[in-house]
């Protein structure tokens, strides 16, 4: 990688014989030694260019990252360490053990019904069972699934609260992974109305409702693209999308940004959480000239996908409480310069015929009517949807230019691209996905996003005043509707903020704190409320010493403590895993 980083920008002409030498002419036999000198020196040339456009972090290197997690070794924090790793002192220590004990005490007595039956489900669903596992970093696992036991069962709805077994009520910061966008009410309505609309064709699938014609429609309208293509998730929405720019453009790879999620197709998700090597991807740095330049010389780039949630933390992976081993958590939108460099990519896209894909499965038409393309100001040649487009059902939905949305060839019969479903365009999605595009076309929901950005960035702004002013090290950037938790300063235990949360009745996600989605039905006294809880929740954790922190102790001295764990671990020794000083 050194050697790559000193090559210099250059562009590598053909060599004069080149010409000369018409591949007809020596067909079969070995090419001109010119000919094969200049390739040799462009694919060089390429392979600098692409070592520089790589993030440099292991988000960058799928391959590295996938190696390194498959060789460290799992290992617990012993009973005698694991509340003072940050090297407090014992009268915080004892604060710690005695919060612990009141959090688990209160969460069994609230919830025992909720506890039991999340406690049997698990046993038999494997998705709960992941995600009980890796709520927080895994050194903790042990210790946190024994004494913080947490319920995953809801009954039923009041505005924008969840009810458990027990009865408790607790808001929804979750928002059903950006489902719900309008809140539960509304796609509550939504579902009812469309199966009724859906009724008389009931479950015929292959015949299309005639309510497709005006869901493809408004579509095309609010996409600005010409044609759609239904599908069941935004992971086969995106699966769609790079297939259709392989077919079209002939070229083998797709790139995709550092720590962008696009689904868990092992097409797109490269690196750690999919047991195949990565191939035919690039995982390329985000924001970055060199990816721009190794774009504008590549030639075997189909596609170019964008997720512009990453907008928030370019190049870092979606922020998860498991991952906060240093517990340095940072973000921000410069909505602006996310702009300038989806513009920039834009430009480049174009000249390079390469299809530019914005994955908007979350933030589509959360950010504003016309989604992510109309909040950045950029258009691109295909766009996947999801979430909350279904009106509450299962969804997705790819928009395209219609060359691109073409699946077959009319001078080559048999070469085509494939892409079906038995429940594309099922009747009752397609009923409650109307519901959804007429509520959006709506004179007050129009008037609604305009003021949209402002609103809730405000309302960001209130919860980090409070913050500030209780001074615990915990903020939020927003993106709109979306916040992402950050943290002003290291430690080792601000993945217990979520059970904080939970004890004031603030319902999250499986990300713990790492992410809250609001529905846009809120009420101001709605967001003061959670605003007062929230900072509450903060107030109690700093009073029972999981803030308290050494000013010597850095998040770098906090990771050298956890790799010395980790090497220790893997020599069968007992981990040690005290904070080392800069």
């Amino acid at each position: 990688m050194i050697l790559f980083a000193q090559l210099p920008d250059i562009e590598l002409a053909q060599p004069a014989d080149f010409q000369d030498d018409p591949v007809e002419e020596w067909q079969g036999r070995s090419p001109p030694s010119a000919w094969r000198r200049w390739n040799f020196a462009r694919r060089l040339w390429l392979r600098g260019l692409l070592s520089r456009a790589k993030h440099a972090g292991l988000a960058g290197h799928p391959r590295w990252a996938q190696r390194l997690a498959k060789l460290a070794p799992g290992f617990q924090y012993g009973a005698g360490e694991i509340l003072g790793l940050d090297g407090a002192p014992s009268g915080i220590m004892e604060r710690r053990k005695a919060a612990l004990a009141e959090l688990g005490g209160t969460a069994r007595e609230r919830a025992p019904r909720t506890l039991a039956a999340s406690a049997r489900v698990q046993r038999g669903l494997s998705d709960a069972d992941f995600v009980d596992r890796y709520r927080v970093p895994f050194p903790f696992r042990d210790l946190v699934r024994t004494a913080l036991p947490v319920g995953t069962m809801a009954v039923a709805t009041e505005g924008g609260k969840l009810r458990d077994l027990d009865g408790n009520l607790t808001w929804d910061l979750g928002g059903s992974y950006g489902v719900s966008l309008f809140g539960v009410d509304f796609y509550r309505q939504a579902i009812r109305r469309g199966v009724e609309r859906a009724e008389g064709l009931g479950l015929v699938l292959g015949p299309l409702h005639p309510i497709v014609e005006d869901n493809v429609r408004r579509l095309q309208a609010v996409s600005g693209l010409d044609e759609v293509s239904f599908h069941m998730s935004g992971t086969e929405a995106v699966m769609q999308a790079v297939r259709l720019a392989r077919y079209h453009t002939r070229r083998s790879h797709i790139v995709r940004f550092s720590g962008a999620y696009h689904g868990w197709w092992d097409g797109v998700q490269a690196g750690v959480g999919n047991p195949r090597p990565p191939h035919e991807v690039y995982t390329l740095a985000e924001q970055s000239e060199a990816t721009l330049r190794f774009l504008r010389a590549a030639d075997d780039v189909a596609c170019v996908l964008v997720n512009p949630i990453q907008a928030m933390h370019p190049n870092a992976a979606p922020p998860t409480d498991a991952a906060l081993l240093t517990g340095v958590r940072t973000g921000g939108l410069d909505r602006e310069g996310y702009a300038t460099w989806l513009r920039q990519l834009r430009d480049v896209c174009t000249a390079r015929g390469i299809v530019l894909i914005l994955d908007e499965v979350m933030l589509g038409f959360r950010l504003a009517r016309g989604g992510v393309q109309e909040y950045f100001g950029v258009a691109a040649d295909l766009v996947t949807y999801g979430k909350s487009l279904g009106g509450g059902l299962p969804v997705g939905v790819l928009c395209g230019r219609r060359g691109l949305m073409r699946r077959y060839r009319e001078d080559r019969p048999a070469d085509v691209c494939l892409a079906r479903g038995t429940f594309n365009a099922h009747p009752y999605v397609m009923a409650t996905m109307n519901e959804f595009l007429r509520h959006i076309d709506r004179a007050e929901v129009r008037a609604h996003y305009h003021t949209l950005e402002a609103t809730w960035h405000g309302r960001a702004q209130r919860l980090n005043d409070r913050l500030t002013a209780a001074d615990v090290p915990v903020r939020m950037v927003p993106m709109v509707s979306v916040w992402s938790t950050t943290f002003t300063a290291p430690g080792r235990y601000h993945w217990m903020l979520q059970y904080y949360l939970r004890r004031a009745g603030l319902a999250l996600s499986w990300i713990g704190t790492g992410r809250l989605i609001f529905p846009h039905d809120l009420t101001d006294a709605d967001v003061e409320e959670i605003i007062e809880r929230f900072t509450a929740a903060t107030v109690r954790m700093k009073e029972d010493g999981w803030f308290w922190r050494d000013d010597a102790v850095t998040a770098k001295g906090i990771s050298r403590s956890v790799t010395r764990a980790l090497v220790r671990a893997a020599l069968g020794r007992a981990p040690s895993g005290r904070s080392t000083r800069p």
